[in-house]
Order: structure tokens, then sequence, then C-alpha cells
């Protein structure tokens, strides 16, 4: 299937935007084309799907229908199972549409999802867990989660497409599956997808020889025949120059969101840095320019997660490299959302943290800081090597893996905290004998947080023993150590080392509703146990329920520094820790807990009740671990404050629990600018913080923007642990970024 059509549009509104014809343009002018076409296709996405309040995906919208249809296995019409899922995304695959951005140094890109494939048949879903998911609202229950692991992109590079294809052969031949048998099926589907992947490469081959042959521009003619050239290659070779390296990087990038939305691809500085050095002694590469257009590219293709910098295995250096100031620099030149991290440890280069931080300034945004302290020691205590655990690498919003030999389901469980809480307080005013202590809810809390984690764990012990007869991890299998070479499924057995992990979110609107009640009801008797479920029930209404509100609300507050709340967030955090980590699911599986909302704040909020800490009910709940807008009076600490607080509840198991910190453009200078910017992301890491996501922006644009976001059109800033355009996020979303940033300057 060829898209002429699209390449001619791509190709007349390059021209229109002064890459005129025969004049060989510039690497910055090949990477602005390409900006502008990703802000034309985020503008015909917002068209067609509305808003998003997720990653910014790299798929091309494509308006025309795409000749397939899937082949079911099941009565339910549904296809389950790795030869089923093979068989249909190798004719997925077949029929994908090619696209070349005449401007790119890369072919491909992907339109959309594997239709009609994966999720789970009828009969394996659990329906007796639903009861227990709707009480302790538990939307994202883990079950049937798919690609939140780590691959090692190594095996890939070192193998090529031809090469992954000749192992899965050989090693089907060394297991012997019996025809029908798990493992047959197992290899079919992994095989079908090496092919679909290589017949779509020949594809983009055919299209770019074909469209050079038509075309008048010198620069187009020659980068296409290029294309062509290098995809030729790669269809059955392995990368051997930087420019086929990201190439390969691409096709996995795509086919990886293709199925189910992966996003994880891994060191990155480390995965190109043999490939630039080879190709900067032999003479390939003479400008430092031409590599960023590569990284540019790759990173316009999609925007998966991938870290620069860290420490080596040993600890006795820091990985950074030139590669690594060049990856920086093309997030930089492209200015699209990019998820990329930097790994700050002891012996990071200062010159590489130096230009991260002035490009967040420059930028208003930038890569994320995932700090090694907290998350290495913490891995370790599950009784890991330091140096194991020093090779994990951020390749998700939130979260790190090994690269390809750890199944640990990161970032798919949103366990509500403020659930239990409610139903804890309904249990001791409904009940005549309890008595009103503070004890009393504790006890009820803590009694209604294990049944919420034991849920989890319920739900988790299932999807480990059903996903891989499901919906396998066809593509990441790939790009593991093990599994192609046990036949085993990397949910089902494939992988060495399998540590699950479990995300709290709203810890910060518990502990302000335990030390509101405790300030308020218990010590100052300000009003009874009684009068405050009333309000709560009214949602504090009329002008009394309004004094009530701002008096529950004017505690201070979790993040003000050694206040009652910060004392009961702390505790929060230590049992549900507890919970999750020293008790394995029922079929033996650890668990590791983390700190984490991503979007889901205000879906979660949607289902609960008014709470004391003064929350309006069905409002949104508190993210991940930052204190709520408007925690320090008046504002001046605030940064420190939220560092101290976030760093004081981290879980220490490994798994993440963030910093969200949004200045001000103009304060922030005034708070002391590049230098205290870096020695805030350099103490959150050595009191052991995990993560820190900045946005620099001045509060006037922000709020321009809300109003208008068409008037920023460009305006990028970090969610949570991903970075989207503003004009992408429901209104209701950007409110919570405004209202951090107005609450916190």
């Amino acid at each position: 299937m060829e898209t002429y059509k699209l390449m001619v549009t791509v190709n007349h509104k390059a021209a229109s935007d002064g890459i005129t014809e025969s004049i060989h343009p510039t690497y910055q002018q090949r990477i602005d084309a390409i900006r502008r076409t990703k802000l034309e296709h985020t503008d015909e996405k917002l068209k067609t799907r509305g808003f998003f309040d997720i990653d910014d995906h790299g798929y091309i919208p494509w308006p025309d229908p795409i000749p397939f249809k899937a082949k079911s296995n099941h009565p339910s019409g549904g296809c389950y199972g790795a030869k089923c899922i093979g068989e249909n995304f190798r004719a997925w695959l077949e029929v994908h549409p090619v696209y070349i951005h005449r401007m790119s140094a890369l072919a491909g890109a992907w339109v959309g999802h594997v239709p009609g494939v994966g999720g789970w048949r009828p009969e394996d879903r659990p329906q007796y867990l639903r009861a227990l998911h709707k009480e302790y609202n538990i939307l994202y229950t883990g079950i049937g989660g798919m690609n939140h692991l780590g691959p090692d992109m190594r095996i890939g590079l070192d193998l090529g497409w031809g090469g992954l294809l000749r192992k899965i052969r050989a090693y089907r031949d060394l297991n012997e599956p019996a025809p029908g048998s798990p493992m047959a099926d197992f290899y079919d589907g992994e095989e079908n997808l090496v092919i679909g992947v290589q017949h779509w490469i020949k594809n983009h081959v055919t299209s770019a020889r074909k469209w050079a042959a038509q075309e008048t521009d010198a620069f187009v003619k020659q980068n296409l025949n290029d294309i062509a050239d290098m995809n030729e290659w790669l269809v059955d070779n392995p990368p051997r120059t930087l420019r086929e390296a990201c190439q390969f990087l691409a096709w996995f990038q795509s086919i990886d969101r293709m199925w189910a939305a992966g996003g994880a691809l891994g060191q990155l500085d480390e995965l190109l840095r043999p490939y630039y050095e080879r190709d900067v002694d032999a003479g390939l590469i003479q400008d430092d320019d031409e590599v960023v257009w590569y990284i540019a590219s790759l990173l316009f293709n999609d925007t998966h997660y991938s870290q620069i910098s860290g420490p080596s295995p040993d600890g006795s250096r820091d990985l950074t490299s030139r590669m690594s100031f060049l990856i920086l620099e093309a997030v930089h030149r492209l200015r699209i959302p990019a998820n990329l991290a930097v790994r700050v440890h002891d012996k990071l280069d200062p010159q590489l943290m130096r230009k991260a931080v002035e490009y967040l300034f420059t930028d208003g945004t930038g890569v994320s800081y995932s700090c090694s302290k907290g998350l290495d020691e913490g891995y370790a205590r599950n009784g890991v090597p330091m140096p194991l655990a020093r090779m994990r690498a951020k390749v998700g919003c939130n979260w790190t893996a090994l690269p390809g030999v750890e199944y640990c389901l990161q970032d798919v469980t949103r366990m509500c905290l403020v659930s239990p809480f409610v139903h804890a307080f309904d249990d001791v005013m409904n009940d005549a004998a309890a008595p009103r202590t503070m004890e009393m809810l504790w006890d009820r809390y803590a009694h209604h947080l294990a049944i919420a984690v034991d849920t989890i764990k319920q739900g988790f012990a299932w999807h480990m023993d059903h996903q891989a007869q499901n919906s396998p991890e066809i593509v990441l299998n790939l790009f593991c150590h093990g599994p192609i070479e046990r036949g085993l499924d990397a949910s089902g057995g494939g992988l060495d080392i399998y540590r699950l992990t479990c995300d709290g979110v709203g810890l910060p609107t518990v502990a302000d509703s335990f030390a509101a009640i405790e300030q308020r009801v218990v010590k100052e008797h300000r009003l009874t146990w009684e009068e405050l479920a009333q309000h709560l029930a009214d949602d504090y209404a009329g002008t009394d329920g309004k004094r009530v509100r701002l008096m529950m609300q004017s505690i201070p507050r979790y993040g003000a520094g050694n206040s009652r709340a910060d004392w009961w967030a702390k505790r929060v955090s230590e049992t549900f820790s507890n919970l999750v980590r020293n008790t394995p699911t029922s079929n033996g599986f650890t668990v590791i807990p983390g700190l984490f909302s991503h979007g889901i704040v205000a879906q979660l909020g949607k289902n609960l009740g008014a709470t004391p800490n003064g929350r309006h009910a069905h409002t949104p709940i508190a993210h991940s671990a930052d204190p709520d807008p408007g925690f320090m009076p008046g504002g001046g600490s605030a940064p420190t404050a939220k560092s101290n607080a976030v760093a004081a509840v981290q879980p220490g198991w490994g798994n993440s629990a963030p910093l969200q910190i949004d200045f001000d453009k103009h304060l922030a200078k005034e708070y002391g600018g590049i230098e205290a910017v870096e020695s805030l992301i350099k103490a959150h890491n050595a009191s052991g913080g995990t993560l820190v996501n900045i946005n620099v922006i001045s509060k006037e644009q922000i709020l321009e923007a809300h109003a208008d976001p068409n008037k920023y059109p460009d305006l990028v800033v970090r969610v949570t642990g991903y970075s989207a355009f503003f004009k992408t996020l429901s209104p209701e979303y950007r409110q919570q970024v405004v209202d951090r940033i107005l609450a916190e300057n």
C-alpha cells in the first residue's frame, strides 16, 4: 500500500515553509520542517479524536481506510494468543501505510494499533474481583497490563530483523515443540511478526525508490535514495552506522506502539555511542549537526521513553558521552514533547546537568531527572546486587526497569489511598459503639487499606496465570533475554526476574484529612465528629459549610515541614509500602510499592465525596506524593519544602514517588536561577528522592494558553512523568497544571 498522496502533501507544505526547490537545506531547516509537520499532525489529531491526557504518541493521522480485518480464533470474535496475534500482526504490517517525511533522516511511522486483536477471552476475565475494584475505587487494576517492562535493544541492534528471525527458528528447532502446543504457537506468533516487519520495510524501500525517480528536488531525491539503500540492508542485516541504528530503533518504536502502546526504549546514549564513534573514526560523520538531525528524526517518529547518563554498573564512572549531549541537543532543537531523562548521580558530568537546566530555562520544559540514589539503593533492598540495580534505566513516565531481564509490570496499577479513608470514616461514624478517636479511625483505615492492597495482589496473581495465553508480549519478547530461548512469553516465565509494582494515589489528601480531624475535632473541639460528617455529606454547603471548609483547609498541611500532616503522610506511606512489599501474591510474586498518579486523579475524585481536608466532592484528589497546591502559606520556600516532603515519604523499594516543580519564569530567577535549580535536583537525589519533573513558565503565559490554547500552539509542558503539548490536554487537566503553577508562585 503506497502513500504517494501524503508524500506530495508533505512536500508542498515543506516547500511553502521556506525550503525551496534545488537548495540543499541545512540540518536545522530539516528539523524545523519535521517540527512543523508534528504541529500539523497534532491539530489533525485534536480535530478527529479530541483532547488526550496521555503521552503524546507519534502516530501519523491517517484518514483513508486500511484494507484489514482481523481473523478471529474465538467465538467472541476476538483474537487471542501468540499464534493468532502474530498472524494478524503480520497481515496488518503487510497493508500498513508507507510514510516517509521528505526532511527526515528515517523512514516509517505508525498510524494506529493493530485493530481487533489482543485483550482477554471473556471466560478468562476475573469477574469475581469487580465488586472489590468498585468498592475501593480501583480503576487501573494492572490486570492485562501490557508492555511495561524494559527491552534490551542491543539484542535487535546486534542481530537485525533477519538475525531475530533466524534466532526464532533456531530455538524452535532446539526446543522441538509439539505441533499445536503453546510453545509452537509462541514461535509461530514471533516468526510471523518479524516476517511482517521485513515486508513492511520492503514496502518502504520500493516506495522510496519510486518517489526518488519522480522527484525533481536534488536533496529530496538523494535523501529518498539513501533511505531506500539503508532500509534495503536493514531488511535482513543488523545496522552498521549510526543512521542505520536510529532507523532500526524507529522500526521498533512503531511496532512497539502498534501493540498496546508500548513506549520503553532504554539507555539511548549508550545504545548509539558505539555507532557514533565508529562513524566519526571512519570519517562518515564530520558534522555533529548531522547526528542531531538523525536523533530529531527518531524523536519525531515517536516519544518513546529513554535515558541518558547514569552510573556504570560498578559505580566507578559516569556514562555521559558526546552522544548524551547530542541527544539532549536534539530534544532542544526539535521542541516537541520528548520523554527523555537525565540519570542524576554523584559522578554526573556537571556540564550535562548545566546544559539540561539551561535548556529548561530556555524552552520552559525539558528532560526529567531520574535520581539514582533512591532508585538504586531502594531496588537493592530487594536482595539485588548493587551493580545490577544501577543498570536499571528510566523507560517510562515514572518507572525504571532492568533491560531485557525483568518483568515488572510497572505503571499499570493505581491504588486509590483515599477510598480506604472514606470507608474508615464511615465505619467510625456508623458504629454507635465505636469510640470517636484517631486511634479507631487509623485502625479502620489500615483495615481497609489492607483489603485494597490484597485486591490488587489477587489481580496480579490472576494476571500472571492468564496473560501469556491472552495478550503475550509479542514485540518485547524479541528484545529480552530468555523468551525466545525458552519458548515462553515474558509474562509467563520467559524472564529471570519478576517484581511487580503497585502505585498509590492521593497520599496528601489522606494525610491532610487525618491532620485536619486531629487538630480541629480532637484537639481544638471546633466541631464534633457528627458535625463534620454532616458537612462532608452536604459537601460543605451554605455559609457555615464554607467556614468549616476553610477551617479544615487552614491547618499546617503536608509539606509545611514538621507538621502533623507530614507525620500522617509518613505513616500512611510506610503502612501502604509494608502492606504491598512484605507479602507476595498467592502465586509467589513480590510487589514493590510506589506513589504515582499519572492523569487519574480526576477520575478517582469523581467517585468520591467530600473529604476532611476541605476537598469538595467529585473533584480531583492529590497528585502522586506532591503536597496539594497552596500547601505553603506565602509560597516563598515552597520548592525546597516540597522536595523535602516528597523525599520523606519515598516507599524506598526502587519504585518511584516523583516530585513535580512548576516555577514561574520570573520568580525562578529570583529563587536563584539555574544554579538553584541544579542544587534542588542534586539535593533531592541526595535525600533519597527518585524523580524530578520541572516546568519553568510565566504564570501570564500559562493563563493565556489556558484561556486560548491556540495562542501558544507549540507550548510544551511536563505534565507528570511525561511531556505534552499544552493544547492537547483537556480543560480539566490543563486546570490542574495551571493550579500548580499559580499556587506555587
